[in-house]
């Protein structure tokens, strides 16, 4: 299935599409609850998980991607810089994700959450059930598509620097 705006990879619409009309496809039953978690950004983790936060703040680029779009903003228009944040921040487009960095700085950067899904469930529960846990490449490739891999020349590294 390719994707109706045609630069999007085929998770990011589906993605999409599942965000604005969440009764589009069929849902398992436990959509409802991840439907209803909400980001709570990388520092919500570091207390129970301090070792990991630390290393991937010290390793992991993509825990200052922000900067990213900060040096290369001027020449964008809005609209560019906006489709920057899909992969740039935490949660941008989904229910309590980034919004600005004024509005979310906790959210700035592509955290924790990026990858585990969103961790306010599991940040007051402490469960397992309640974060993702066991990451595969399908998880990077929302962001890390062969487009963006070729023009930005980087190389999608699962777990890399980040723990």
């Amino acid at each position: 299935m390719a994707c109706f705006f045609g630069f999007l990879s085929r998770s990011v619409c589906l993605s999409l599409l599942l965000f604005f009309f969440p009764f589009a496809l069929p849902m398992p039953a436990s959509y409802a609850a991840v439907k209803s978690a909400r980001y709570v950004g990388s520092l919500a983790c570091k207390s129970c998980h301090e070792k990991e936060y630390i290393s991937f703040i010290t390793y992991a680029k993509k825990s200052r991607s922000f900067q990213s779009i900060e040096r290369v903003r001027k020449g964008l228009t809005e609209e560019e810089t906006r489709r920057c944040y899909f992969c740039h921040t935490t949660g941008y487009g989904k229910p309590g994700g980034f919004i600005s960095p004024e509005k979310t700085p906790g959210l700035k950067n592509a955290g924790c959450e990026v990858c585990h899904g969103p961790g306010g469930s599991h940040a007051r529960t402490k469960s397992r059930d309640d974060i993702k846990r066991h990451l595969t490449m399908k998880d990077c490739e929302a962001c890390h598509t062969s487009e963006r891999v070729k023009a930005f020349r980087f190389k999608p590294l699962i777990h890399g620097g980040a723990h």
